[in-house]
């Protein structure tokens, strides 16, 4: 059967037709923006007149008279006052236009990506919710994800930036590899590259996953407001500790949230011990704390390294010895042993007779020692003690005698450490990229959150005896003479040291100080305290 050919005017119209649904289109259009504010004050007043029907339909009907009388009252004395007519229509209409304005729907729910996302999180945590005994099953394939996420947050790109998971009571959320094993799964799944905090509920059975943010990493060295007998290893997230301090950041001044270790005779973390990889800033923290136990104490650098790190601190009020080499490193370190025995002896004589104590045993004496394990290995060759013996008497009556040791070393070198130092140092740090097994062999408990993607110097965790585990973010504290350094940390680092000592015979210049010397890059340090000399 043959096909009929179209009528003329549908074959050869449909060009005009085009033009003439175009032209209807932008027509409406243009009336639309034309009249678009009488369609909102139009709007307006459906919106108040339907709020005005439930406000008179919820008023007792006791006091519908009154509130006629007072609506009357307004009506009348609008008529008579000048120009009120045209007020009261100017007031009504405003407020019909900013009832009857377009407002953005405001998202209630997750849409489908989201949701896709949810559901296949869920899928992913069924094994390890579920067990097949379990007659109301929490977590199955396939059933209901909305009952096991009570809550959930995402961000502009989509990605999960919290999330509240309820799971069965049956887990074995006091297992650390239980918990270990979800924490995990849901830091793949959710997206890496970020750093995640897990926060259990063992008694509500809830689990909290969040989005950390970045540390601050411009935050330099400077006068923190602390009390004496406290120092700022570095500073940490908002809502991990109930202090802050005020502190420079660039060119602003705000306040941060500090990782603050008390020392003293009162502390129950006497003592610090800080682990670390190559480059992770284990120096820029001995330094940090140097600079702050200078204000109020004596200081002991032994640089085991041998770097000159710490050679800025030479000659300076204060700094008793910068020592590098074995031999003066021991010397040093046998004196702080000898030194700690003395403070004892002096405290309990004052006690016994009921005198103050003395004035020298008040002051805090700290010993810093960086890279014990290449100092021990470098007396081993020579045939001498390890330092670390020397370490006992200071490290067991360290905080009676007021005197503070603090250790750096790295990870290749933990096994190295002795037993007195694994015990007395019950404040530890940890510094650098690490797995959470090697924070765990430190800090002695796994760290709630995931590791870092991007690890900058100076990064890491801190633990104070049996605290919580925190995220910390060192100072930035560098070695002033480095030529890397800039000049406006270099200035910060300056700026904090205390005078020079004037040596003995040496005349000062027009009365104005000691003139600078030139920056040693090796040092050795002779120390004169009670008659007793060191040095190499």
């Amino acid at each position: 059967m043959a096909r009929r050919p179209l009528p003329r005017i549908l074959s050869s119209g449909s060009a005009s037709i085009t033009r003439s649904r175009e032209f209807a289109r932008t027509a409406a259009d243009n009336a639309t923006d034309v009249l678009h504010p009488l369609i909102t004050i139009t709007r307006g007043l459906r919106l108040l007149a339907a709020a005005g029907r439930q406000k008179w339909a919820a008023t007792p009907k006791d006091r519908r008279g009154p509130a006629l009388f007072i609506v009357a009252a307004c009506v009348l004395a609008f008529a008579l006052m000048p120009y009120g007519g045209l007020i009261a229509l100017v007031t009504v209409m405003g407020a019909a236009a900013w009832a009857g304005r377009e407002r953005t729907p405001v998202k209630t729910g997750p849409d489908e990506a989201e949701t896709a996302r949810l559901r296949s999180l869920y899928e992913a945590l069924v094994p390890y919710f579920s067990v097949a005994d379990d007659p109301g099953p929490l977590f199955c394939h396939g059933g209901d994800w909305e009952k096991a996420f009570s809550g959930y947050e995402f961000d502009a790109d989509g990605r999960l930036t919290r999330l509240q998971v309820t799971y069965p009571a049956y887990f074995t959320d006091s297992e650390a590899a239980s918990r270990a094993r979800i924490e995990q799964l849901l830091h793949a799944k959710s997206g890496r590259g970020r750093e995640y905090h897990f926060a259990w509920d063992e008694e509500g059975n809830q689990l909290v996953m969040s989005v950390l943010g970045a540390l601050p990493t411009s935050i330099g060295a400077q006068r923190f407001v602390t009390a004496p007998g406290e120092t700022v290893l570095g500073f940490t997230d908002g809502d991990a500790v109930q202090r802050t301090v005020p502190v420079h950041d660039g060119d602003a001044t705000r306040d941060a949230s500090p990782v603050v270790w008390r020392t003293g005779a009162r502390s129950t973390e006497p003592h610090l011990l800080v682990i670390g990889q190559p480059g992770s800033g284990t120096t820029t923290l001995l330094r940090s704390i140097a600079l702050q136990a200078l204000q109020h104490g004596d200081i002991l650098i032994v640089d085991g390294s041998g770097t000159g790190e710490y050679a800025f601190l030479t000659g300076r009020d204060g700094v008793l010895a910068v020592e590098c080499g074995p031999a003066g490193a021991l010397a040093t370190l046998e004196w702080a042993a000898h030194e700690t025995e003395r403070r004892l002896i002096a405290t309990n004589r004052a006690r016994q007779s009921g005198h103050p104590v003395p004035q020298d045993t008040k002051r805090p004496l700290w010993i810093l020692l960086d890279r014990p394990s290449a100092l021990g290995h470098l007396a081993a060759v020579d045939g001498g003690a390890d330092p670390q013996e020397l370490l006992q008497v200071p490290l067991r009556h360290g905080r009676a005698a007021n005197v503070i040791v603090v250790l750096s070393d790295q990870f290749d070198g933990l096994d190295t450490l002795g037993e007195t130092v694994r015990t007395h140092c019950r404040a530890r740090v940890v510094l650098g990229h690490c797995s959470r097994e090697h924070a765990e062999s430190v800090l002695g408990t796994e760290p709630h959150t995931t590791p870092a993607p991007d690890v900058p110097p100076g990064r890491g965790y801190a633990r104070l005896g049996t605290a919580p585990v925190l995220r910390l973010q060192v100072p930035a504290t560098p070695d002033p003479y480095d030529e890397a350094t800039g000049e406006a940390q270099r200035q910060a680092v300056l700026g904090l040291l205390p005078e020079r000592q004037a040596p003995v015979g040496a005349a000062v210049p027009d009365g104005t100080g000691v003139p600078e010397p030139a920056p040693p890059r090796t040092v050795t340090a002779a120390v004169a305290v009670e008659g007793l000399t060191l040095g190499d």
